[in-house]
């Protein structure tokens, strides 16, 4: 890869999503491109998925959460992009679903395994109320998420009413132990804030190239983010470092672009 060649990630937008802006901004930090792009106009033409590096689904309150969060996005997304959702993963794409675009990445079947049924899902919090908190973060040393990758600990903020991971109830244990086996727990809290099996906060699939994850990468770009410290402006912020890792990743691994400068 020459140093004429960026990483474009496709940024969904649109239909009550509404961390789009500041989630291109966190790609365009890293040294990424971001584009972002209206559902609608993406189910108009499916095929630019296919144009892009990678993706990404923004937090918010897609379809206001009809029918469960992010449940009315995912069948849109199933339907109107058919097999080129399956070959853009299979291209091995990076995907993140950040809040609201990790509920959707459940429902696509994206996560944890799209070769495997689902058996984990994000139930109501334990408290029965919506959470609006920061939260310290750790990522479990097997993890083979690439976006974490060389995190040890970090701090981002939560903000969601259906952030619980819960798993099969009749295979609960097991469901759990198989995704830590693997390496998927990707992020945990270091606390329970919610009654998450595991403290669990994020989880990828087998390849690491997928992240699901409830806090918000995107709202500590800069650690003055950050309301309880005192940083230099342009100080970076701990969210950053998972959309630097993912676009140092795919250079670094000289992942074939779509793009050039």
């Amino acid at each position: 890869m020459t140093q004429s060649t960026f990483v474009h990630f496709l940024i969904l937008t649109g239909d009550g999503i509404n961390c789009a802006k500041e989630t291109a901004w966190g790609f365009e930090l890293a040294g990424g491109k971001a584009t972002i792009v209206h559902i609608s106009d993406l189910l108009n033409d499916p095929e630019q998925l296919l144009l892009f590096d990678g993706m990404a689904l923004p937090g918010g309150f897609s379809f206001g959460d009809a029918l469960g969060s992010g449940h009315v996005l995912a069948l849109k997304m199933k339907h109107g992009l058919g097999d080129r959702l399956k070959r853009f993963v299979e291209q091995g794409a990076p995907i993140i679903g950040i809040c609201n675009g990790f509920q959707v990445l459940l429902k696509l079947g994206l996560l944890p395994n799209i070769e495997e049924d689902r058996s984990m899902a994000l139930a109501p919090n334990r408290q029965g109320v919506f959470i609006d908190r920061w939260v310290d973060l750790q990522r479990p040393v097997n993890s083979v998420c690439k976006w974490t990758s060389g995190l040890e600990r970090l701090t981002l903020p939560i903000r969601h009413g259906e952030g619980r991971v819960v798993f099969d109830g009749r295979n609960e244990a097991q469901g759990f132990a198989k995704l830590w086996s693997c390496g998927q727990v990707a992020l945990q809290y270091t606390e329970d804030v919610n009654g998450s099996h595991g403290r669990i906060a994020g989880v990828c699939d087998p390849t690491g190239l997928i992240l699901g994850l409830m806090p918000h990468p995107e709202a500590h770009l800069f650690a003055v983010h950050r309301p309880t410290i005192e940083a230099n402006a342009f100080e970076e912020g701990d969210g950053l470092e998972l959309f630097s890792n993912i676009i140092r990743y795919c250079k670094e691994r000289c992942i074939p672009t779509k793009h050039n400068a």
